[in-house]
């Protein structure tokens, strides 16, 4: 981690914001969309064109006409016209999406010894947030497992949390909203964090997915990445481990994973790590207890 001791949190607007979060030359994309007729707009430009006057004029009509504005928060390769994850250059920044109580949510991420101090706080609607961090060295896979644990762990929307995501743009109003909010960016660190920064625990199908089942568990530093599968199978060893139905695991993986995965991945991985507890129970000595044999799963369905 890089940062000035003497950082002074600022407000920005949205040029400055887009200064702050890349480069001149980086490409980012912009997104416009009417949320009445449907109509999306999108176009990749460089960071310095979108922070430019025209630009910003540019967008200021489009939201008086009824578009939200929002950027992407990743740049985008030379050359690409989409923003698909083949299309995203680096991995800059991880962020969250708090859309259910948070205030609650936010004051818990500034006390949180789990991560670090955000960078930017943008204040979408009252009572709610989306927070941004600025990061180096991480990969894409890297980052989507820790975007999902950020937001498990703090009750973010869990549909933000893919590398491709686009958040708003401060200095725009929330076409969402009955009445106008213009949404408002504040810079609290200059920091630029590494993977090891962020300490919370790992991805798994039985953490908590909603603020108000939050809790602060003891500092786990994550040593190392490990992909969503090798995530699955080390959950189910631990929820069979402990006597948990082998079909309510199976149907947790099932439900986390969706439609990412074959139908029957989440059996062959809980039958996968019962035959290791069975294994690793036969070199066990006869008077260490072990959970994994009291009962006899039956995965054959």
């Amino acid at each position: 981690m890089s940062a000035d001791n003497n950082f002074v949190p600022r407000n920005l607007t949205a040029s400055e914001y887009v200064r702050a979060l890349f480069g001149p030359e980086d490409n980012t994309a912009i997104l416009v969309r009417n949320r009445s007729t449907g109509r999306t707009v999108q176009t990749i430009s460089r960071a310095e064109t979108i922070g430019s006057p025209e630009f910003q004029t540019w967008l200021a009509s489009q939201n008086s006409s009824g578009y939200d504005v929002f950027m992407g928060m990743n740049p985008i390769k030379d050359g690409a016209h989409s923003r698909t994850k083949g299309d995203i250059k680096e991995i800059r920044h991880v962020y969250l999406d708090l859309d259910r109580k948070g205030d609650e949510a936010l004051q818990a991420i500034h006390n949180s010894t789990e991560v670090p101090a955000p960078n930017f706080v943008l204040d979408t609607s009252p009572g709610k947030h989306q927070v941004v961090w600025k990061v180096s060295g991480f990969t894409p896979d890297d980052a989507e497992p820790l975007l999902h644990n950020l937001a498990n762990k703090f009750g973010g929307d869990l549909a933000a949390t893919d590398s491709t995501r686009v958040l708003r743009m401060p200095g725009f109003a929330n076409r969402k909203l009955p009445e106008e909010f213009i949404v408002q960016a504040r810079q609290e660190s200059d920091a630029v964090y590494r993977l090891h920064d962020f300490t919370i625990d790992e991805d798994s199908p039985e953490a908590p997915r909603h603020f108000g089942e939050y809790q602060q568990p003891g500092r786990t530093v994550l040593r190392e990445h490990k992909s969503q599968s090798e995530r699955d199978w080390a959950y189910a060893k631990r929820a069979l481990a402990r006597g948990d139905d082998p079909e309510l695991v199976i149907q947790r993986i099932s439900d986390y994973r969706g439609d990412e995965k074959h139908p029957g991945y989440a059996r062959h991985t809980v039958e996968k790590a019962h035959k290791e507890l069975q294994r690793g129970a036969t070199r066990m000595d006869s008077s260490e207890p072990s959970a994994a044999r009291t009962y006899e799963p039956n995965l054959a369905k």
